[in-house]
């Protein structure tokens, strides 16, 4: 699947959000109930994820679904 612009932008911001916070990718898969292969994928741009799934990470994140889209 190509990786659009807005895809990768979210992987990436996903992906510094996690590490400001020290999470690892099992911690935040767990507590946003996704699978953890599912968050690898979706950080790598290889995943477009439903608006629930994104909602649920931004949650976990403590950011608005907003900030996780910028």
């Amino acid at each position: 699947m190509a990786e659009s612009a807005i895809t990768k932008r979210v992987a990436a911001r996903i992906v510094q959000l996690r590490e400001q916070r020290g999470m690892s990718q099992e911690t935040l898969a767990a507590q946003a109930r996704i699978n953890r292969v599912t968050l690898a994928r979706l950080e790598l741009g290889q995943h477009q994820p439903k608006l629930e799934t994104l909602e649920r990470i931004a949650g976990v994140l403590g950011v608005s679904l907003v900030s996780l889209l910028k």
